[in-house]
């Protein structure tokens, strides 16, 4: 008989994911973001560094002005790639961006519109860009919600240059 031992698996470098800003209450509040090195959805309980969430942000009548990408890093980390006035050409500007030389990173929160390509850079100096695809900015029961689907690609190695497909 032969046994078989699970080794780790490495997760998957890109995709397509959304993410939200409903709360789960559990010692404190919370969300679920999008962690890249992982491929998936974590919590925000004990406020991990480099996960992705998403707000919504609203003025004083309680309007939503904007929804914005939000990451403990402690340092700037976001880049606007490019705006785009179509799917189309965003997502040939995404497939395109093959490589880039290091650009003027802001800190978030960051302004989150649908056919933006956006360039992340962890604490740990690793790269993933982003397409969003499409954006939710709503009341649900008087409160703010907000909803992001973005494509991803992640660059675990610390270049600049993401594979090509």
């Amino acid at each position: 008989m032969q046994s078989s031992c699970k080794k780790d698996e490495i997760p998957p470098t890109s995709g397509t994911v959304t993410i939200d800003n409903i709360t789960t209450l559990g010692q404190t509040y919370y969300v679920y973001g999008f962690l890249f090195s992982e491929a998936k959805k974590v919590s925000t309980l004990g406020d991990p560094v480099n996960v992705i969430t998403i707000s919504a942000e609203v003025d004083i009548n309680n309007v939503i002005t904007r929804i914005t990408f939000n990451a403990n890093t402690y340092k700037e980390s976001f880049f606007l790639s490019g705006e785009y006035s179509d799917a189309t050409t965003a997502s040939l500007a995404f497939k395109n961006l093959t490589s880039f030389s290091n650009p003027q990173w802001i800190d978030p929160p960051v302004t989150v519109k649908v056919n933006q390509i956006w360039l992340f850079r962890t604490t740990q100096n690793k790269f993933a860009k982003l397409r969003v695809v499409n954006t939710v900015a709503e009341k649900r029961n008087n409160i703010p919600y907000a909803e992001c689907t973005f494509e991803w690609e992640y660059q675990p190695d610390g270049t600049l240059t993401f594979p090509g497909k």
